[in-house]
């Protein structure tokens, strides 16, 4: 073992804190051998001793065997993976044992340089005893980028308090078919909302100076059939169009250090060899200055699963060249192969120089490379604390959105005798996505506690509920099985109301319904639970269907039967909290759908995100047309919505236009709502969206409260890629829709595109601005 003393280390200017970090990198990679360099272009995948010990390598089929903490870290090391998230680990424990890890790092190098640590952190820190907030796909359901932001200030701090220099998210992934596994990691199905949202949480996460990875960049949700990994069919407008905006607003607007490649091939090239996304684009065109990181094991993929590579030197070679400047989760490729592809001519030592460059200049930033550094952190450290745990439930309460209730049974009475029936209805995991500690790793330690309190729907309904529930599982979420039918159904009939909770179990690779590896052949609930819904339905009882799940499953059987429904996406450990004060009352339901609730179960893919022939069209006997859109959600009350003013009717293709709408609060409760701003392209030289956001506003108004949403857009807002690939704002009629969603149009205004068709590149405005004015007056106008 390495003696984690403090030794006579080696210095130069790259301590020199005057200095620019570029400079002090530079002059660090001048001093380095190529083993040395080499030593800071992998990670290596470890678990902190629960005693506070030495960190061992974490193994696994794919990290190998046999591998030893010392041999790795002999010449330095560039990251040290996961050390929290890889098993239980009391975090006081962990932190001692990292520092102690990198005490021995700095120990073993002649240049004293610690590793760089990364986690998991898609919602909430993914460690032991961490707050597990509501998932991205309920980020999205909130339309709020202030709270996503402060929540994932929370996350950030809880990460660096422990350590830890990178975070490995947000998933800036669009939706294009439900079926796909990893929707629950997306924020939804739209761009605009999903730069919007991701550039928020990248600013929380980075405000603790925690650097934030984007992912999984590019095209991976496009897979076909939605097989994970599967090859991805998009052309090169779609690329563009659809899948690279949220990067690009997430570097511009939430200032994103790391980017992480996607495992998908587009067009046969996988992205992790793609020098013309990875370089071309992320880099020459749009500027970026941070560190690319390979997907856990991607390098490798190259050579096993794409075969695009003979042996592993080829495939490091390969990622090295396109642009991955570290290899994860643990040294492989960018070990002794790629040094051998150095020495062997295969590959430029010139770009080893340039993938260290970057990785020792974002560790000069984050202050690895000052001569007084020190992995000493505080011997107290929560996770879960209480202002975290709030944040968490005012996420959960703002995604719960309720889907219909036409029947007005929501609020239940105080009075009403509730049967709570099916597989979620007290299942407190039903309430986590894949990427929660207690999902990704706690379940391969059924003998430890969880680690955090996560009430359920049944726990919750029984403690406010003053007429009490009667319970019955019914069925299981995956299992086969349909014994508990009648024990659910004769609970029902005894009821004045029946609330059926129903959707997925997240877990990786085929463990669960949704999550990573667990794809979907069509969106009927999964298991019996379709059925244990008719079954409760066909007892006459008004039936209130709750969707706990990690994607949108096809309703349209049930709709015109249940008297209410309400979805959420796995809402995190307070989750059963907010959804038990949207059936009781408590709290007005105003999540907003980032995915379209399909009617069909097969009628997939199809987002609203579609031009004329993609929508319900004579030519097709087939009708994509979803049961509920894209932006719906309903309340126990809603604004006013009245007059649209537009400052004019013409709209420079370089100039921006404004447009006000005021809402008005005439209930006795308060009420939040979301302005959605679309725009519908009336002609244009290939065939676009018919509709698509450009700009959304929550926007919560107090009883009696009068409030003017005015947005700002830019025409750049209405570019697109044109017929010769290039970027553009096109003149001509066009039509921006304040709506309630992409479905139900408040007003919309016509516009002229004046000017020359113009060219818009990288640094076009993403984002439109908004403000609300708000006041209370006596004769009801707006202050």
């Amino acid at each position: 073992m390495i003696d984690a003393s403090p030794t006579t280390r080696v210095t130069g200017p790259w301590h020199d804190r005057e200095l620019p970090a570029s400079d002090r990198a530079s002059a660090l990679v001048a001093e380095m051998t190529l083993e040395e360099k080499t030593s800071q272009l992998v990670g290596l995948w470890v678990v902190a001793d629960p005693a506070g010990g030495d960190v061992a390598p974490f193994q696994s089929e794919m990290s190998g065997a046999g591998i030893t903490f010392d041999d790795v870290i002999e010449d330095g090391l560039g990251q040290l993976v996961r050390p929290f998230g890889s098993d239980p680990i009391e975090p006081a424990k962990g932190v001692e044992s990292l520092a102690r890890a990198q005490r021995r790092i700095m120990a073993a190098n002649r240049f004293g340089i610690p590793a760089q640590v990364h986690e998991e952190c898609l919602a909430g820190f993914a460690a032991w005893q961490a707050t597990a907030y509501p998932v991205p796909l309920s980020w999205g359901a909130s339309f709020d980028p202030d709270l996503v932001e402060e929540m994932a200030a929370q996350i950030g701090t809880s990460l660096r308090s422990a350590g830890v220099h990178q975070g490995l998210a947000p998933v800036l992934d669009v939706v294009r078919d439900y079926r796909w596994g990893r929707v629950e990691e997306t924020i939804g199905e739209d761009p605009y909302l999903i730069g919007a949202i991701g550039s928020a949480y990248v600013r929380g996460v980075e405000s603790a100076d925690v650097v934030a990875t984007l992912k999984h960049f590019a095209g991976y949700s496009g897979s076909r059939a939605a097989r994970n990994h599967a090859p991805v069919s998009a052309g090169p407008r779609e690329m563009a169009d659809v899948f690279h905006p949220p990067f690009l607003t997430a570097l511009r607007e939430g200032g994103a250090r790391s980017v992480m490649n996607s495992y998908a091939e587009v067009d046969g090239v996988p992205a992790a060899a793609d020098g013309t996304v990875l370089t071309d684009l992320l880099r020459d065109e749009w500027g970026f200055e941070g560190v690319v990181v390979a997907d856990y094991f991607a390098v490798a993929f190259l050579r096993t699963l794409h075969r695009v590579a003979e042996t592993d030197g080829e495939a490091a070679a390969l990622a090295l060249a396109a642009g991955i400047d570290v290899e994860l989760p643990s040294v492989h490729a960018y070990g002794e192969p790629l040094r051998a592809a150095v020495r062997g001519g295969l590959l430029d030592e010139a770009l080893v120089d340039r993938a260290v460059l970057r990785v020792l200049t974002q560790k000069a930033e984050l202050g690895l490379l000052d001569p007084d550094w020190t992995p000493d952190a505080a011997s107290e450290v929560s996770f879960d604390t209480a202002e975290q745990r709030d944040t968490a439930l005012r996420l959960a309460r703002e995604s719960v959105v309720l889907l219909a209730n036409d029947s007005g049974i929501l609020p239940l009475k105080p009075s009403a005798r509730v049967a709570l029936v099916g597989p979620l209805a007290d299942d407190p995991f039903g309430m986590l996505g894949c990427y929660s500690f207690p999902l990704h790793v706690g379940v391969r330690h059924p003998d430890v506690p969880v680690g955090i309190d996560i009430p359920t729907v049944r726990a919750e309904l029984e403690r406010t509920h003053p007429a009490g529930i009667a319970y019955a599982k019914g069925c299981d979420v995956m299992q086969p099985g349909r014994e508990g039918f009648s024990v659910a159904t004769n609970a029902a009939r005894d009821a004045d109301i029946a609330v059926v909770v129903v959707g997925d179990r997240a877990g990786l690779f085929g463990k669960g319904t949704s999550g990573e590896g667990c794809d979907a052949t069509d969106l009927r609930l999964p298991g019996e639970q379709h059925d244990l819904v008719e079954a409760v339905l066909a007892t006459g009882t008004p039936t209130v269907i709750v969707v706990l799940s990690g994607r949108p499953y096809a309703l349209g059987a049930f709709a015109d039967r249940a008297a209410a429904i309400v979805q959420t996406f796995f809402p995190g450990q307070l989750g059963g909290q907010a959804i038990a004060e949207v059936l009781t009352g408590a709290t007005n339901p105003s999540g907003r759908l980032p995915v379209g609730i399909p009617r069909d179960a097969g009628s997939q893919p199809s987002t609203y995100l579609a031009p004329p022939l993609g929508r319900a069209d004579a030519p097709s006997n087939i009708d994509p047309t979803p049961l509920f859109p894209f932006g719906h959600g309903a309340s126990y009350g809603s604004p006013t919505w009245g007059e649209v003013t537009c400052d004019s009717a013409e709209w420079a293709v370089d100039g921006a236009v404004t447009l006000s709408v005021e809402l008005s609060n005439e209930t006795d409760r308060t009420l939040s709502d979301v302005v959605q701003l679309y725009l519908h392209d009336v002609v244009a030289q290939v065939t676009r969206p018919v509709a698509r956001l450009i700009g959304f506003r929550r926007v919560t108004l107090e009883p009696g409260e009068r409030a003017a949403v005015t947005f700002t857009a830019h025409a750049d807002l209405t570019s697109f890629t044109g017929l010769r690939g290039e970027r553009i704002v096109e003149p001509g009629a066009v039509e921006l829709q304040v709506a309630r969603s992409s479905a139900d149009v408040h007003r919309s205004v016509a516009l002229q595109l004046t000017g020359p068709t113009r060219r818009v590149d990288s640094t076009r405005v993403l984002l439109s601005a908004s403000t609300i004015e708000s006041a209370v007056t006596a004769d009801g106008r707006i202050g």
